[in-house]
């Protein structure tokens, strides 16, 4: 695989990304809370992009894959304005936005901020408000304070660690409080046997949504929905908004 490219952010770092170029709409990848670019389904469906002649961009969060930064200083607020800024600088024109666990997050908060931008979304595992409602929520209170006295919780032996700033910058970028009045199409893939992030927490974006949103639960499958059925489900789910989307 090529080096990717890169392009600076405030403070002097650099976020990764890798471009195809094609036709329009284009597909913006925006990925999970400690995954890259080069993940099974980001790479999938830039194979599947290149050979259907679209527009495809994937990139790398600040503190992510290829991208500079820690990864412990990163934020909701961070991460959000380095998708606003790949948005903004890297694509043109209207933009499918397939948004993969935090990725879905990031995604709706796109599409609150730039709607004009927007052409469609195609939701993965959705985690909407996931610091607060999976992390924060189900910590027992002894680890609670923890993170409020050292600042920090390492999520698992030799995990990642999980910040009070995090958690706090993680309140005010909830999603589940607000109403998304979505004028394109909604597709939302979840699986039944997903233990990160249940399938019910993803539903909750569709009572958020004004528009036409279709929820579609994945029997068997879990939190990465990567296995070679289920890339071939995303592709498929991906191909009929587009051409959706050229209809119109």
């Amino acid at each position: 695989m090529a080096d990717p490219f890169t392009f600076a952010r405030d403070g002097g770092e650099t976020i990764a990304y890798r471009r195809i170029a094609g036709r329009g709409p284009g597909i913006l990848w925006l990925g999970g809370f400690h995954s890259d670019m080069s993940g099974s389904k980001a790479q999938a469906l830039s194979d599947w992009a290149e050979k259907n002649d679209r527009a495809f961009l994937r990139f790398d969060y600040f503190g992510h894959g290829e991208s500079s930064g820690d990864f412990a200083a990163g934020t909701i607020s961070r991460w959000r304005d380095d998708a606003l800024a790949v948005l903004d600088e890297l694509t043109e024109g209207p933009q499918m936005l397939v948004g993969s666990s935090m990725g879905g997050w990031i995604s709706t908060l796109l599409a609150h901020a730039r709607p004009e931008r927007v052409a469609g979304m195609l939701l993965i595992a959705p985690a909407p408000d996931f610091t607060e409602d999976l992390i924060w929520s189900r910590m027992p209170p002894e680890v609670q304070a923890v993170v409020q006295e050292k600042g920090v919780w390492n999520y698992a032996e030799g995990g990642y660690p999980i910040t009070r700033t995090l958690l706090e910058d993680g309140r005010n970028n909830l999603v589940l409080n607000k109403i998304l009045r979505a004028k394109w199409p909604v597709r939302i893939l979840h699986g039944t046997a997903d233990t990160d992030v249940p399938w019910q927490q993803g539903f909750k974006l569709v009572d958020q949504i004004e528009g036409d949103v279709t929820f579609t639960l994945v029997k068997g499958a879990d939190h990465r929905i990567s296995s070679p059925t289920n890339l071939k489900l995303i592709e498929i789910t991906l191909e009929a908004l587009l051409k959706e989307m050229d209809a119109c």
